[in-house]
């Protein structure tokens, strides 16, 4: 039988290591230290008042280096960033041997907003001299992201109110129930047996309670000074307590509370050139503000006056909106936008369009019949819809029509007329445009977006902005924010994207290097 050496992996080491050689050409570590070197640090610097009393500080390039690699590692969380500066060899080649707390970290992080936009900006210098913008297509989209806030404690202001006396409500029961039960002593000889596992019963009733309590505090404090929270639509959006500015918004896999990160990436290497986060709203409503900081940005790389003059701005239909498109024909600058329906008008989807509307067909308006006496629709089934209100509809006025409730819940052919049999949106309604407004740009645009090289052209935006999400979310694990506030969201979302960009500068530098 072989005699082989054992070895015990648990056992510490004293080794001589040289930091520096640590971070091997070519690879993402040596990348974030080339450039942060470059870097201009004065921006970050000023917002230190230690030059004549006080302890020196850690350099904010040291720190910026060792969050920088935390993050493309999926590591963002400070605490967890304070274990790899003192575990990861390769992160303390990049903290210059440092060792910040995980205090001075989440503070660093969450106080340099105007520290944070500057270098992003530098980053995009060197990403335009290597040669890695071209300037000639952009696409726009948004990452939905969870943030540092809990679904529990959303909802309208009513809905909190409610959940506020439920728990009150619920706290006076279990008050009532444990008095009942200290009273009892044949129900205390019960739950001896259960002392060794669960503690003292009453310290536990009683640590049960005051967590209940502090919610209920926490509620009151909340909705004591609180205002309904209006959205974009003009009606009352849910709050959240933990963090009101974040917004409860529909993802891939169902509902989350956090934050929509919006960035705009240029087609020749996917590089991000603007970024922000918005907490609440349609996407579409931060499209102009998108553009200047775009055009901002591109005229500080280029130099050119109206850098955009040639280029092509996309965006899915989320974009679509009147106003969008005057804004990007004010400017000058070419967007392709299409409207929600442009997949129905496109040739090849016309045959399987027939066929799903043959096997899936909805009663229309043609099937209605108008009694004009009474002001009123007869549904197929023999029910009235009344006159409700007058209303604007996308640009356009009307009057709508709407079924009882009752009737519609009741009816036998409700499948061929609503999409939905249970929740709100029972009654089947009509809305009868009386107005119609001109939308000049909507409609050229569905013209434009229709023409076979458009649509060629519009294929393109999902292999422009898609992978620089996955590549941020998936491959490097940056998948949720850990701060609260939009202002301190939006400095993290940033330092998301300069990982990014950075990722992108690896490969040319490298060369550069070997060369």
């Amino acid at each position: 039988m072989a005699n082989l050496k054992e070895s015990d992996l648990s056992q510490g080491l004293f080794l001589t290591v040289n930091l520096q050689e640590q971070l091997l050409p070519d690879t993402f570590e040596w990348t974030i230290d080339y450039l942060i070197n470059k870097m201009d640090m004065s921006v970050f610097e000023q917002n230190y008042n230690n030059d004549e009393k006080g302890a020196a500080a850690y350099p904010p390039r040291a720190l910026l280096k060792l969050i920088l690699f935390c993050y493309s590692k999926g590591i963002i969380s400070s605490r967890k960033m304070e274990k790899a500066g003192k575990e990861n060899i390769t992160a303390k080649a990049l903290a210059e041997d440092f060792e910040p707390d995980h205090d001075t970290i989440a503070t660093f992080i969450s106080t340099n907003s105007e520290a944070v936009k500057d270098l992003f900006a530098q980053i995009l210098v060197q990403c335009s001299q290597l040669k890695l913008i071209t300037g000639e297509m952009f696409a726009i989209d948004g990452c939905k992201l969870p943030s540092n806030a809990s679904k529990e404690w959303s909802g309208s202001l009513s809905d909190l109110r409610k959940k506020r006396d439920k728990l009150g409500l619920h706290i006076t029961e279990l008050l009532h129930q444990h008095q009942e039960l200290d009273r009892d002593e044949k129900a205390k000889k019960k739950l001896k047996p259960f002392k060794k596992t669960m503690g003292d019963d009453k310290e536990r009733r009683a640590r049960s309670i005051e967590r209940l309590e502090n919610k209920l505090e926490k509620l009151n404090k909340f909705l004591e000074p609180a205002k309904p929270k209006i959205g974009a639509a003009g009606v009352e959006v849910q709050s959240n307590i933990t963090d009101s500015e974040s917004a409860r918004i529909k993802g891939p896999h169902g509902y989350i509370q956090g934050y929509n990160g919006i960035a705009i990436a240029d087609s020749g290497n996917q590089v991000i050139i603007v970024s922000e986060v918005i907490g609440s709203g349609a996407e579409s409503g931060c499209f102009p503000k998108m553009l200047n900081s775009l055009e901002e940005n591109m005229k500080a790389l280029t130099g050119k006056e109206k850098p955009l003059k040639n280029a092509l701005v996309e965006g899915d239909t989320g974009y679509f909106s009147e106003d969008n498109l005057q804004v990007a024909a004010n400017r000058g600058i070419n967007v392709l936008i299409p409207d929600s329906q442009f997949r129905q008008r496109d040739p090849y989807f016309a045959e399987k369009k027939e066929l799903k509307v043959k096997r899936n067909r909805k009663f229309t308006l043609e099937d209605f019949i108008y009694k004009n006496a009474n002001d009123c629709f007869i549904c197929p089934a023999g029910k009235a819809l009344e006159y409700k209100y007058h209303v604007t509809l996308r640009n356009n006025s009307g009057k709508k029509y709407q079924a009882k409730r009752s009737d519609c819940i009741k009816c036998p052919q409700i499948d061929k007329c609503t999409k939905k049999r249970s929740g709100k949106n029972h009654a089947r309604t009509l809305y009868i445009i009386d107005k119609k407004h001109e939308n000049p740009f909507s409609q050229e645009m569905r013209k434009k977006i229709d023409e076979p090289v458009n649509r060629e052209l519009y294929s393109r935006r999902m292999q422009i902005i898609e992978p620089v999400f996955a590549n941020i979310t998936h491959c490097k694990g940056m998948n949720r924010f850990t701060l609260r506030t939009q202002k301190k969201v939006n400095i993290q979302w940033q330092l998301f994207c300069i990982v990014h960009n950075m990722w992108k500068c690896m490969k040319p530098l490298g060369l550069s290097y070997c060369k």
